[in-house]
């Protein structure tokens, strides 16, 4: 059996995306440059850590670590693999806070099984704000 252990974004500016969705997720940081690492990007003629060709971020508890590495190309199609992000509150104020993170949204959808809202991250990559069955109702009513 295996288990995720990371889940890596191919993007144009792994730094700004890493900065965007260590924002947007609870319990998730970009991982720190310490001294090795620094000597290690300079080797490769790094100086900034703004032009990192990967970048980590970690969770602080479980969870998968997210990288974002940098191709030359850039998105052509829909994603075949998307996040689906669950609000700890309102989903419509999780939306705003994204948007303010530089987000957009692409479309809001319902159906039986919930609701929720395609957005796409700064890079064009689709992810979801969902709300289930009942999710809604329990938070009007606690």
């Amino acid at each position: 059996m295996a288990s995720i252990h990371s889940v890596t974004f191919d993007c144009a500016r792994p730094a700004a995306l890493a900065r965007f969705w260590a924002a947007a997720l609870d319990g998730y940081a970009v991982r720190p440059y310490d001294d090795e690492e620094i000597r290690r990007l300079r080797e490769r003629g790094i100086l900034d850590a703004e032009d990192d060709p990967s970048v980590a971020v970690d969770p602080s508890g479980g969870g998968p670590t997210l990288f974002f590495t940098r191709v030359p190309e850039g998105k052509s199609g829909k994603n075949r693999v998307h996040l689906d992000l669950r609000p700890a509150d309102r989903m419509e104020d999780e939306v705003e806070r994204l948007l303010g993170l530089g987000a957009t949204t692409v479309q809001s959808m319902r159906n039986e099984d919930g609701r929720w809202t395609v957005m796409h991250d700064p890079e064009g990559n689709e992810f979801c704000v969902e709300e289930g069955p009942g999710d809604e109702q329990d938070r009007d009513a606690g």
